[in-house]
């Protein structure tokens, strides 16, 4: 009899690998008005979020949590809108920004939110302007064309840098691991018994079959090269 291999417990979504984005208690919202002024008033770090999130205070009373920019500090005031200053936490159209600069937080379409390049340490960069759209250069390096009348946020977003710090300790990243449902230690396909996983078994390390599979492959079979276009070197 077999039993489920890595890739069908994972795919189950039990609460062993399941992300525990319960802890982002916080609402990472851009103002729905325009030309607007806020002050931070603290700078705070949330337990299930990997970038600092800013407090920040409007004229009108109301609160909201925005992500931090690279150089703000409590007291500091920004702004929203299109007559906003290009200063790292003020918020503008695409098509108020000029080409070169550093900016965050995107929106997708027009109203609905930031969406790209929101992890600490992150930055796009407005690329150019062109009839109708915005050419922006994700942190991926990939280069996505925007409504100019989406938003984004001025800078680069704080606490960068986390990744250059070791873990020091196997504990450490089982904590870091398991707070985003990952499984840890994670063990090669190969080392594993037939029973646990298709690469398991055999003498040396290697698969033993085809690493390719079909994209429409049953759970239990889905790993290695998913729907892979090519394989081996390049010549």
């Amino acid at each position: 009899m077999g039993k489920r291999t890595r890739a069908q417990r994972i795919g189950r979504g039990s609460p062993n690998y399941r992300a525990r984005v319960s802890k982002n208690k916080n609402e990472l919202e851009l103002p729905d008005e325009e030309n607007l002024t806020a002050e931070v008033v603290d700078i705070i770090k949330e337990p299930g979020r990997r970038a600092p999130i800013a407090t920040v205070r409007y004229e009108d009373g109301s609160e909201r949590m925005v992500l931090a920019p690279e150089g703000i500090k409590v007291g500091d005031e920004i702004e929203a809108g299109i007559s906003a200053d290009i200063k790292p936490g003020n918020t503008l159209p695409l098509s108020e920004i000029p080409e070169g600069t550093y900016i965050h937080n995107i929106e997708s379409q027009p109203g609905k939110g930031g969406e790209f390049a929101r992890a600490s340490g992150t930055n796009a960069t407005l690329i150019t302007h062109d009839v109708g759209q915005a050419s922006v250069q994700l942190p991926s390096g990939e280069i996505k064309s925007f409504n100019p009348k989406c938003r984004a946020t001025i800078g680069i977003v704080a606490g960068g840098g986390r990744k250059d710090k070791p873990f020091v300790k196997a504990s450490n990243r089982s904590y870091e691991r398991k707070s985003k449902g990952k499984p840890y230690p994670r063990v090669s396909g190969v080392a594993m018994n037939a029973v646990d996983h298709p690469f398991g078994s055999g003498r040396g390390r290697h698969a033993g079959r085809p690493r390719t599979v079909t994209r429409d492959a049953p759970p239990g079979q889905k790993i290695g090269l998913i729907s892979a276009k090519r394989t081996g070197g390049r010549d």
